[in-house]
């Protein structure tokens, strides 16, 4: 009797409204939808108004709503976009403090991306329209362990925004364990962006990424694996290699192997800088 799961008027209230306001947002849309028909060249500007209800209201809220249902709440290499929908695969792994992470992959080119913002958020669209480097341009949000990347870093590629190696990382929880029993500090999901397009699951404008997400982890393991200090393993058939789509609907293949970055040895930049001072 103690494991039975319990139900209250809250959490019943709570469950109706969630659900009524997916059904909520699927009615404006369908209304919003028919009246094109009927207002001549306003239709135009009533359709621009239809695809960004779809888009950013009707179809997060219902895989909000499906998600919650059909998608376990357990770690199992994937992340997880802000609707529930499952993201780009975890393929990396990190041993270190923050600050070793951040001395290792500065060092190796990376560049930390800005924090998604309105003003970020504009930057990079305009610079994708006018083709100009936003070296620094903002991720989306993806989500592991109930919460947002940590870290977040970027090459771009030909000076395009449209283009670029990035990877996301998550300090892991204290005590936690990946399955099999092996402790790591950090877990990451590397993929790369090849053009700008519109989700297939929600039809929002966001960044297609490569189907070989091997090739981008393969990238990041490449650009830090011969830096002093810095010792690399791997998990072979971490995970049961795979065919699917990411949040964004993109392809994505995977031979399941997870390479672990050991950064302990590399001095963070507060270290070297106390060493220099001894030195001197």
């Amino acid at each position: 009797m103690g494991g039975r799961r319990r139900w209250s008027f809250g959490r019943l209230l709570d469950g109706f409204f969630f659900v009524f306001a997916g059904l909520a947002a699927v009615w404006l849309a369908y209304l919003s939808f028919t009246q094109t028909f009927t207002l001549g060249w306003a239709g135009i500007v009533m359709a621009i108004f239809f695809w960004g209800l779809l888009a950013y209201l009707v179809l997060p809220r219902l895989h909000r709503i499906l998600t919650a249902v059909y998608v376990p709440d357990y770690f199992m290499g994937r992340t997880r976009t802000s609707d529930g929908l499952l993201g780009d695969p975890v393929n990396l792994a990190f041993q270190g403090e923050r600050a070793q992470v951040e001395a290792v992959m500065a060092a190796a080119g990376w560049i930390p991306a800005d924090p998604v913002g309105l003003g970020s958020s504009w930057r990079i669209v305009t610079s994708t329209l006018r083709r100009r480097s936003y070296p620094t341009a903002p991720v989306s949000p993806l989500f592991l362990f109930g919460r947002m990347q940590d870290l977040a870093y970027q090459q771009e590629v030909a000076g395009s925004p449209a283009q670029r190696h990035h990877v996301r990382l998550w300090r892991c929880p204290d005590g936690w364990l990946l399955p099999g029993g092996r402790r790591v500090d950090w877990l990451a999901a590397g993929t790369f962006d090849r053009a700008v397009g519109l989700s297939l699951f929600t039809l929002q404008v966001t960044h297609r990424i490569d189907a070989d997400t091997d090739i981008e982890r393969d990238h990041i393991v490449a650009t830090v694996q011969n830096l002093p200090g810095v010792a690399v393993d791997v998990i072979r058939d971490f995970s049961t290699g795979y065919h699917a789509r990411n949040g964004g609907g993109d392809s994505i293949t995977t031979d399941g192997d997870l390479p672990i970055l050991d950064v302990r040895g590399v001095p963070d930049a507060t270290t070297a800088g106390a060493r220099a001072e001894g030195r001197s």
